[in-house]
Formats: structure tokens, C-alpha cells, sequence
């Protein structure tokens, strides 16, 4: 397929109550793994990418070998390929959209966009994360190519006690509409992780809803039936690989 295709029939798998399932990877071999198990689609996970390579979370690692990585993974698999992409390596919308097009230019079909301030404290106002994403939404149209972009808030994820989520969620409805106006593809509330809550939130964007799988989340048939069109997994997957290889290498060198 080429990738205006890919980029249609990833748009497709995002149907409200039967979600696309992404196991995220960090790497061309992870990436050829989780396609041979029966994926529809690849999507990486940024706090594994850098992990993997040595690197912090939050665009510890530099942009260049960034886009070597999804360079790579698309080049190792037929499948749509999404990147996680943090806050685009910049704060300015013009900027940000220059470093997305690195990222199309790799031919992945969509990337992960945050509204948190990478580096700093808190969100980005609404209004200027809406003026990121209508930048990167406007160079995709000038390329002529379909391009997910899966607009990410922070708000649960920055409150780690989940008794205040509910407090959040017209905030968070409040992004989600801002972000849908200013073109965006998806949205995706990491950290959330109450059924009730997130089919508020699904009833009220009007966009593919994203929810990542933690402990404590909902199973996928109870977010397929609060309206999920996604599913992601986050480091979860890299997390599991370096505790089994821990355990693994304790037990050859007698340590464990």
C-alpha cells in the first residue's frame, strides 16, 4: 500500500465501540513482532523509544534519531505506522508543524500530539495547543495526505490521584472540542481510567476517543461499551520486556 493508503486504512480501524487494539513498540524488531501477532496497525510508545536508545522520557532523545527510528519501523512493516511524538519538539505552531513533517516524511501515517509543557510545568492553554495542532493540520493539506493526528491531554495524567478525574472532565471536553475545531484526528485521555467518566468524554467530542491500558483500567469490552475507538498501551509492553529480562539475566549470574 502506499501511504495515503495506509493513512486511509488506519483512519478506518477508528470505529466508536469496536476500538483498534495497539500494542506499542519502540523498534524495527518490536514492530516486526507485534505485526506478526496479529496487529492491524503500529503505533510506538515515546517513553520506550528513548528508554530503549538510553534516553529520558520527554524528548530526551534528539529528533534525528528519532525519525531514523520511524524511518526504520515503517521500513520493517507493511502495516499504518503512528509515532509518538510528544509535543513536536517545539512550542511555536510553525515549528512544530517543520518537525511533524520530518515525521511524514519517514511515511508514518499519524503521530501522538500533547498538550503538556514538555520540560516545564502544567498544559499548554487550550488556545495556542488548538493553534499547534490547526499548523500541523495545515501542512498535511498542503501535502495532500491524510495524517492522523491523536491529540493527547495531560490532565489526568499530571492529577495521580483518581479520585479528582471527575473534577477534570469538563476540562477536559473543553480541550477535546478545541482541539477537534482546530483539526484534529483523535483524542486521547491517558490515565483516565473510569468507565463513566470516559463515556462522558466519548459522548461529548466528537472525535475517536483513546485510552491507554494500565493497571486498574477497564477491560477492552467495557471501554468498547463506554465508546472507546482506541486502545493503546503505552510502555506497558516495554516495561514487561525489561522485568522478564531482568529476571532472566539474575537468574543466569545467580542474583535472583
Amino acid at each position: 500500500m502506499s501511504q495515503k493508503q495506509k493513512a486511509e486504512a488506519f483512519f478506518a480501524l477508528h470505529r466508536k465501540g469496536d476500538p483498534v487494539i495497539l500494542y506499542n513498540v519502540w523498534d524495527a524488531g518490536t514492530a516486526k513482532i507485534v505485526a506478526a501477532s496479529g496487529a492491524r496497525a503500529i503505533a510506538t510508545g515515546s517513553w520506550s523509544v528513548a528508554a530503549a536508545g538510553g534516553y529520558s522520557d520527554g524528548e530526551g532523545i534528539p529528533l534525528p534519531a528519532l525519525t531514523e527510528i520511524a524511518r526504520s519501523i515503517v521500513a520493517a512493516t507493511d502495516l499504518p505506522v503512528t509515532i509518538d511524538f510528544e509535543g513536536a519538539y517545539a512550542v511555536d505552531p510553525d515549528e512544530a508543524a517543520l518537525n511533524v513533517a520530518r515525521i511524514l516524511d519517514t511515511g508514518a501515517i499519524g503521530i501522538n500530539f500533547e498538550d503538556q509543557v514538555v520540560g516545564g510545568t502544567g498544559l499548554h492553554p487550550v488556545e495556542l495547543q488548538a493553534r499547534r495542532i490547526g499548523a500541523i493540520r495545515q501542512m498535511t493539506k498542503k501535502r495532500d495526505m491524510p495524517f492522523f493526528i491523536n491529540a493527547r491531554t495531560d490532565l489526568f495524567l499530571k492529577e495521580q490521584d483518581a479520585a479528582k478525574h471527575g473534577g477534570l472532565v469538563e476540562a477536559a471536553i473543553e480541550r477535546g472540542l478545541a482541539f477537534a475545531g482546530a483539526g484534529a484526528d483523535g483524542f486521547f485521555v491517558p490515565w483516565l481510567a473510569d468507565a463513566d467518566l470516559i463515556g462522558r468524554i466519548c459522548e461529548a467530542v466528537p472525535l475517536p476517543v483513546n485510552v491507554m491500558m494500565k493497571p486498574g483500567a477497564p477491560d477492552a469490552k467495557t471501554l468498547a461499551e463506554a465508546g472507546v475507538a482506541r486502545i493503546s498501551y503505552g510502555p506497558g509492553p516495554y516495561r514487561a520486556m525489561t522485568d522478564w529480562l531482568g529476571k532472566q539475566a539474575a537468574a543466569v549470574y545467580g542474583t535472583a
